[in-house]
């Protein structure tokens, strides 16, 4: 049942508009989400003194929804440091660097290892495990770290979350929600998923390789892995002899085996998502404090809390631009109501979910409009930064528009789910895509302004396919 639309609803879209904009212009967007905030909080609670406190507290808001993942990504950060100083990683990235000779090669490797490792426990903690071991590899052979990032980004959080075969939680929220057995829905999604997973890599891999050799390619880069003199100092290197090749060796099979364990749990245990990527996270904290003392003996306590120190340094350099944004985009969802209480208009499911059923019900019923409107509905709602929460969104109104139809609800439904998956679950929206930019050390900005042009020329490649199934 759709609400009526009120200024809170088109304020908020004029903003989202407008981020946009500054993004695709590769300018900074805080303040413009600051003043979306405040904003939109004055016309909510019609209080000044309420509205300055809801920026504040929606960045108290942003910083616990993101917490974990920082976490994740600080710990990782601080591991390979040590990994890097003391020259364990080299010794693990050898056995890749016979495979993975070429860029290509590297790009190709690297995302396709990604969209395998994500099927089975997400791409968040996929990323953590894969990135500190191949993509030193990826840069010694010339890709970019910002194609690495690209790469681990499309095929992970684009082509294996938008299926979700293994876990199968995407396609349980649109079925649920479309009135269809979850089988039919990931049936219908296997040539969306293929369509939209092949037209955006390819394309995205052609405009990376175009612009390296016009010299337009930027790299975005943050934080290099390698060469850093922040990393690999001159003292750093004379470091590296500390520990015998043999216990590099031993340490560089023992690391692998100790995540690839990890993953038996997950499997054994059935760990996803925050718990999978929990058990990755303390794994790796583990294999710092040993490595640390190891290396630095009397000298390790300390250095085990400096080695922290770098990866949460680190890991909040690179968050700190997107907290602003983060906490605009959560007003779209539940954090409104926690930040500004109840004060939306009455029968409001959100700002973001009220938007995708206006969208719906003010357009004519048919399998073209029906496949273009779904794809924009879960487009809209996959901007919140989750990728989750408006796909059910997306199965209800693909049951409305399949219904009126007469067929096509199943492929309505899948189409709804790629859309919003692809756009919020982090390819997108910058801070949705943290992960693999923070691992590869890359702006998420930059990041999400490569991936602009290949995510929605595949979204609209895969629109026309899904106009001739329905």
């Amino acid at each position: 049942m759709a609400i009526d639309l009120v200024a809170l609803h088109w304020v908020y879209l004029v903003f989202i508009v407008a981020i946009i904009g500054f993004m695709v212009m590769r300018r900074d967007t805080s303040l413009i989400c600051i003043v979306g905030i405040f904003v939109l909080g004055l016309l909510a609670t019609e209080s000044l003194s309420d509205s300055v406190s809801g920026v504040f507290n929606s960045f108290i808001y942003a910083i616990k929804e993101l917490m974990g993942t920082i976490l994740i990504i600080s710990i990782i950060v601080a591991m390979s440091r040590v990994l890097i100083r003391t020259g364990i990683n080299e010794v693990m990235i050898s056995p890749f660097a016979r495979f993975l000779r070429t860029p290509t090669l590297a790009f190709w490797g690297i995302g396709l290892i990604m969209m395998v490792t994500s099927w089975f426990f997400w791409p968040s903690p996929a990323v953590a495990l894969i990135g500190a071991v191949l993509l030193p590899v990826a840069l010694r052979v010339g890709l970019p770290a910002l194609g690495a990032a690209m790469a681990m980004n499309l095929f992970g959080h684009g082509i294996a979350l938008s299926g979700d075969y293994i876990i199968q939680g995407a396609p349980k929220l649109t079925a649920d929600a479309a009135g269809l057995p979850v089988s039919d829905v990931m049936e219908a999604s296997i040539p969306l998923v293929i369509v939209m997973g092949l037209v955006t890599t390819v394309t995205a891999f052609w405009m990376m390789r175009r612009d390296m050799k016009t010299g337009k390619w930027n790299d975005g880069i943050i934080s290099k892995v390698e060469g850093d003199k922040e990393l690999t100092g001159e003292d750093d290197l004379a470091f590296k002899n500390v520990l015998s090749h043999g216990t590099k060796l031993t340490l560089a099979i023992l690391i692998p085996l100790l995540f690839a364990a990890d993953v038996v749990a997950m499997f054994m245990l059935d760990l996803q998502g925050g718990d999978a990527t929990a058990l990755v996270g303390g794994t790796a904290i583990f294999i710092l404090l040993i490595i640390t003392m190891l290396a630095h003996k009397n000298k390790g306590l300390e250095k085990t809390t400096n080695y922290l120190i770098e990866g949460f340094l680190f890991g909040f350099k690179v968050f700190g631009p997107v907290i602003p944004i983060a906490a605009f985009f959560y007003l779209g969802d539940s954090g409104f109501t926690a930040i500004f209480g109840d004060t939306l208009p009455a029968g409001s499911q959100g700002i973001v979910n009220d938007l995708g059923v206006a969208l719906a019900n003010n357009v004519p019923v048919n399998g073209e409009v029906g496949s273009v409107t779904l794809t924009l509905v879960g487009a809209v709602t996959g901007l919140d930064g989750s990728g989750f929460s408006g796909i059910s969104l997306a199965g209800s109104i693909a049951h409305l528009f399949g219904g009126a139809i007469g067929s096509g609800v199943a492929t309505l439904t899948a189409l709804g789910q790629v859309a919003a998956i692809w756009v919020g679950g982090g390819t997108l929206v910058p801070w949705a895509l943290i992960p693999a930019a923070a691992i590869c050390g890359v702006s998420p900005f930059e990041l999400a302004r490569r991936n602009l042009k290949p995510v929605i020329i595949g979204l609209c490649v895969t629109t026309v396919v899904a106009m001739f199934l329905v």
